[in-house]
């Protein structure tokens, strides 16, 4: 058995296999109201025919004003609970696990989706948009200065992240993702470049991993203990000065002990820079964190089967996530798995399409 298609257990959860699917925006929540609908269910729906062992969705935010865009998914109110259950319940039907990231885009707020003949850059509230918060006033570069979140207003953001978490419990999703990634809300907290702030939730990375922490604490007593929380980094801003993968090792590390499950090892998105695109271009990042005995995750131009397997053999990571790959190949597991020598039907097809198999 390749190693990508090994079962992995964390707390009460069974995953079928390794190969998971990355949360990737849709921006296609049409009545701008964050609920998921027809396009969200056979879009993740196909990723689960198609033999990903965990899909993981785009960010939902946890306020309407966490939304990158206002077509973004959300899990801000009891109705999204009803609008997410049909998902879940199709992923499991065919043998997936399925998650729900949880989000809040902060200064990083109220743009436009990028898709193409649309504007770019931020929306305004006359079309739709909404002022934008960070934890300093500091904008990210072509977008609309946030202003710095209040005492009070972070005690709003971490509750709001607790009552997602026991939202997406309701839903029937096997676990949560907080994004503290991709220069949105938590991550613009863990970095220097963005938070100058001068009380407690600034300064040192204690004190600017102090959201985190909090967020991550408020999700974990929320969520049932039997199911597993995620947390996804940017553990290299690639720019000097930045938020880098020693400190997103000790905060890593921090979170493991805390009881954290697993690390979703990105990079980037918090200031613009010069990053080094290519296979595997974040694998290191992840290995960094694993070798300090870390349970992670390793995402970015991940798309061949011998490339995934090797690793995970290597010891790089205990998972590998798709984003891009997955877009492209619904059923890429499938593909994988006649890569990499396995019997058909040990292989993660539904019955319908084993006429298909490779």
């Amino acid at each position: 058995m390749a190693k990508l298609f090994e079962p992995i257990t964390l707390r009460g959860l069974t995953v079928r296999n390794r190969v998971w699917l990355a949360p990737m925006c849709q921006y296609s929540c049409e009545n701008r109201d964050g609920m998921p609908g027809h396009w969200h269910l056979v879009h993740l729906g196909a990723r689960a025919t198609g033999g990903f062992g965990l899909i993981l969705t785009e960010a939902a935010a946890v306020l309407p004003e966490g939304r990158i865009s206002p077509q973004d998914a959300g899990i801000w109110s009891d109705a999204h609970t009803e609008a997410w259950a049909p998902i879940v319940d199709f992923a499991h039907s065919q043998g997936a696990a399925i998650g729900v990231q949880l989000a809040h885009a902060g200064r990083k707020a109220s743009t436009y989706r990028p898709f193409v003949g649309e504007p770019a850059g931020s929306v305004p509230e006359a079309d739709g948009g909404w002022a934008t918060v960070g934890p300093s006033d500091v904008a990210f570069e072509g977008l609309a200065e946030p202003a710095a979140l209040s005492r009070e207003a972070i005690a709003e953001v971490v509750e709001a992240f607790a009552a997602a978490a026991r939202r997406a419990d309701a839903a029937g999703f096997d676990t949560v993702e907080i994004h503290a990634a991709h220069g949105y809300l938590l991550h613009s907290f863990l970095s220097p470049l963005s938070n100058v702030r001068d009380d407690e939730y600034g300064g040192d990375l204690a004190g600017r991993s102090r959201l985190l922490m909090e967020v991550y604490t408020a999700v974990r007593e929320a969520f049932p203990e039997d199911k597993p929380v995620l947390v996804r980094i940017s553990a290299s801003e690639w720019t000097d000065g930045g938020f880098d993968v020693a400190e997103a090792t000790e905060v890593s590390i921090t979170l493991q002990d805390a009881g954290c499950d697993l690390i979703d090892v990105s990079s980037g998105g918090n200031v613009i820079a010069d990053i080094p695109v290519g296979p595997s271009y974040q694998v290191p990042l992840a290995a960094e964190i694993a070798a300090a005995g870390v349970t992670t995750g390793a995402v970015g131009l991940i798309t061949e089967p011998a490339q995934a397997e090797g690793i995970l053999v290597s010891g790089d990571a205990d998972v590998v996530l798709l984003a891009r790959a997955g877009l492209r190949e619904p059923a890429w597991p499938q593909r994988a798995a006649h890569a990499l020598g396995l019997n058909w039907r040990d292989a993660p097809y539904p019955p319908q399409y084993t006429r298909g198999k490779w």
